[in-house]
C-alpha cells in the first residue's frame, strides 16, 4: 500500500513519524520531561515569548533545547545523510553491498581523528577531532580516486578495489596509533565506535549546511543516476556522460559521509541497510528513493540513538547498536545475491 502512494503522501507520512519521534525522544532521558512540557518549550521557541514561555520551567527548557534537541537533530541528519550517500553509492557502483564507506572514507576519517587525539592537538578548540577526521576522509578519497582512474574514467571494480586497499593500509595505521596510545586509548576506541553524545547547535548547523547541499546535488542528478544504472553505453546514447557524472556524485556522496563521520564517529550499516528498505517501499527510481531514504535513515538512527540514550541501562556507542542491527541484514543481502548469481549462471 505504501509503495502505491505518490511521493508527497509518502514524504508526509514519514515526516509525521519523524516529528512524533523527535517529540517523544525529547521527553526521554535521565531527567523525565512530560509531553506537555516539551510542547510548551517548542511553542515558546517557535511562536515567541508568551503564555508558553511563562509556564515553562527554565531547567526543563535548558535540558530540552540545549542538551537533547541538538543531539536529536544531529542523529536525524546523520542518519538521513548516510542513507542518501548509501543509495547514491549503490546506484553508481551497481552493487547492493556498497555503502558510504566503500571508498575508505571511514578509515581515512578514523586515521585523521586518531592523529588528533593521540597528539592532543588543541589549535581548533573543540573542533580538532572533527576537522582532522574530515581532512583525513578527503585525502583518502583523493588517493582512492587517483588509484582508480583509468584512461580518464572510473570503473566500479577499480573504485571498490582501491577503496579496500587504502582502507587496509589506514587500518594498519590506526592499529599502530592505538598501540602507541596510552591514556588516550579509550578515547580513540570510543570515537571509532561512534557516538552522538554532547552534540551542540554548532554541530547541527555544520551538518545542515553540508548535508543539505549534498542532498540537493544528489537529488538534482537523480534522473541522471537512474540512466547511469542502465550502463555506460546506454547512458551515453541517452545524453548522460557517465565519465563526468560519476566523479561528481562519488565526491558528493563521499563528502556527505565524511562530514557525518567527522561529527559522530563511525556509524556503520545505516547507509547499507536503509536504501534497501526504502527501495522495498518506494521502488528503484532515485527521484523517489533519495528523499524517502533520507527520512527513513533519520527515523532509524534517531530511534536507535534514543534506545541507547534513554532505554538501555548504560549508554552503548551508537555504532555498536547499528552494527548489531545491520550485520545480520548484511549477511542476508550477501547470501541472497549469491543465490541470484547462481540461478543466472554467473
Amino acid at each position: 500500500m505504501f509503495r502505491k502512494m505518490q511521493l508527497w503522501p509518502q514524504l508526509l507520512f514519514l515526516g509525521i513519524i519523524l516529528s512524533a519521534l523527535v517529540v517523544m525522544a525529547s521527553t526521554m532521558g535521565y531527567m523525565k520531561v512530560g509531553f506537555i512540557e516539551v510542547l510548551r518549550v517548542f511553542g515558546a521557541e517557535i511562536l515567541g515569548e508568551g503564555r508558553f514561555a511563562a509556564s515553562t520551567d527554565p531547567i526543563v527548557k535548558a535540558v530540552v533545547l540545549d542538551v537533547r534537541i541538538p543531539r536529536i537533530l544531529a542523529a536525524a541528519i546523520v542518519g538521513g545523510t548516510l542513507a542518501i550517500s548509501g543509495a547514491v553509492f549503490q546506484g553508481i557502483l551497481l552493487n547492493p553491498l556498497a555503502d558510504p564507506y566503500t571508498l575508505g572514507v571511514s578509515a581515512g576519517a578514523a586515521f585523521g581523528a586518531s592523529i588528533a587525539l593521540i597528539l592532543n592537538i588543541t589549535l581548533l578548540g573543540g573542533f580538532n577531532v572533527a576537522v582532522f577526521a574530515f581532512v583525513g576522509a578527503l585525502l583518502t578519497l583523493a588517493v582512492v580516486m587517483y588509484l582508480a582512474a583509468s584512461a580518464g574514467s572510473f570503473s566500479s571494480n577499480n573504485l571498490i578495489l582501491s577503496g579496500v586497499i587504502v582502507a587496509a593500509i589506514l587500518s594498519a595505521g590506526i592499529s599502530f596509533i592505538k598501540y602507541m596510545a596510552d591514556e588516550q586509548m579509550s578515547v580513540i576506541i570510543f570515537w571509532l565506535m561512534g557516538s552522538l553524545s554532547s552534540k551542540s547547535w554548532s554541530d547541527v548547523l555544520i551538518l545542515l549546511f553540508f548535508s543539505g547541499t549534498g542532498a540537493g546535488v544528489c537529488f538534482y542528478f537523480s534522473r541522471d543516476l537512474n540512466i547511469m544504472s542502465l550502463g555506460g553505453k546506454t547512458a551515453g546514447s541517452l545524453g548522460v556522460d557517465s565519465s563526468k557524472m560519476m566523479p561528481i556524485l562519488l565526491v558528493t556522496a563521499s563528502l556527505m559521509a565524511a562530514v557525518c563521520v567527522s561529527v559522530s564517529g563511525i556509524i556503520g550499516f545505516v547507509g547499507l541497510l536503509v536504501p534497501h528498505m526504502a527501495r522495498m517501499a518506494t521502488g528503484p527510481d532515485n527521484r523517489r528513493l533519495i528523499p524517502v531514504s533520507f527520512l527513513c535513515g533519520a527515523i532509524l538512527l534517531l530511534a536507535a540513538d534514543t534506545v541507547t540514550r534513554a532505554v538501555l541501562p548504560a549508554e552503548v556507542p551508537i555504532g555498536v547498536l547499528t552494527a548489531l542491527i545491520g550485520g545480520p541484514f548484511f549477511c542476508y543481502i550477501f547470501r541472497k545475491r549469491q543465490k541470484t548469481q547462481s540461478q543466472h549462471g554467473f
